[in-house]
């Protein structure tokens, strides 16, 4: 129970955002799994070593801009710029992320968290169609495809939690390192489109060193309720893609979750996530200036299982409720996590 765990002598950060792939990796503004894993885990566990692996499966198959649905006619017809005189008209982006976690806590107030994450990411688009809009643009024939398969971009996160006496006040500074593949590492297997280059935001990696700055808190409502809440702001400071023409920059992102648990039974722990996220427009020759930033906000219900004293599985579902997407965007209709976490 959440309230237990923070009143143990030797608690420390469990896990830190540990279901929040990149962003900037995605090929939409914010349809990464925003889910936060130190919520669903209760944040504090004993000092020591923790084990984590985590999947999550992130399905975009739906074309939208603005609040609403989106169609290739209008792509085409009112493209987000319009001298180009048509539009790229995406059919599906499938992410699926296998990431493995290491955590150590020396003490009660640090915790130091590794996360490595492999991408599996097949991706198909009819490409850039011109006007005016004809059926025919989004027949068998024009459909191009590729795949992305590889290590992403690892992060490396401290989490300090002394400035309270009860240890549910806590400090995150991290980074992302370019550790995966990006550029044009991947290109077009098939389709009209075969060998040209993917995207840059839908590569493995992005090419970029990130800082990562966090804030959380968590406390009990009453005997079988806790709640918390925590906040992260993720931006790029080095480019490795920063020559002129070929240059790109992921967009800023800030991502918030509040959540409520109901802690009766510290074995069963059913519980709901609000999370929010922001991001704002990729940047660069490379980049995909119009379709790259939005606001998005999902409800995520779950539940976290003690299997073993010291083995905890969690999964979650993420379902969208609201999103405000600039220019025209591929975008889950849901999306999934699970992951266990074992004390060593």
């Amino acid at each position: 129970m959440l309230h237990r765990l923070w009143r143990q002598p030797h608690g420390a950060l469990a896990l830190v955002l540990a279901a929040v792939a990149s962003p900037a990796a995605l090929g939409c503004a914010t349809c990464g799994c925003t889910l936060s894993a130190d919520g669903a885990m209760g944040y504090a566990v004993g000092e020591g070593w923790r084990l984590n692996f985590e999947y999550d499966y992130i399905g975009q198959d739906e074309l939208r801009h603005g609040t609403h649905s989106a169609t290739p006619e209008q792509i085409v017809d009112h493209p987000s710029i319009a001298a180009v005189g048509g539009g790229e008209i995406e059919h599906q982006t499938l992410n699926r992320y296998f990431t493995v976690g290491l955590g150590y806590s020396p003490n009660e107030d640090w915790n130091f968290d590794l996360r490595v994450p492999y991408v599996v990411r097949p991706h198909t688009t009819y490409g850039v169609q011109l006007q005016p809009f004809e059926p025919s643009e989004t027949a068998s024939d024009q459909l191009s495809s590729a795949r992305v398969s590889g290590f992403g971009d690892v992060r490396l996160i401290a989490s300090y939690q002394g400035l309270l006496s009860m240890h549910n006040l806590g400090l995150q500074l991290g980074v992302k390192l370019p550790t995966g593949s990006y550029g044009s590492a991947v290109k077009f297997s098939s389709g009209p489109n075969a060998g040209a280059p993917l995207d840059a935001s839908l590569q493995a990696g992005t090419g970029s060193t990130d800082v990562i700055l966090g804030v959380y808190y968590y406390r009990p409502l009453t005997a079988s309720f806790g709640a918390f809440v925590n906040a992260q702001f993720q931006a790029a400071l080095l480019e490795r893609q920063d020559r002129s023409g070929e240059d790109f920059r992921p967009g800023n992102a800030t991502t918030v979750s509040l959540g409520v648990r109901y802690e009766a039974n510290p074995k069963w722990v059913p519980q709901v996530q609000i999370n929010l996220s922001d991001k704002l427009r990729d940047q660069g020759a490379l980049a995909d200036l119009p379709d790259t930033a939005g606001s998005v906000a999902y409800l995520s219900p779950g539940i976290t299982v003690e299997l073993l004293p010291r083995l905890q599985l969690y999964a979650f579902v993420q379902v969208p409720f609201y999103s405000n997407l600039i220019g025209y965007q591929l975008f889950p209709r849901w999306t999934a996590s699970m992951g266990a976490n074992y004390a060593l």
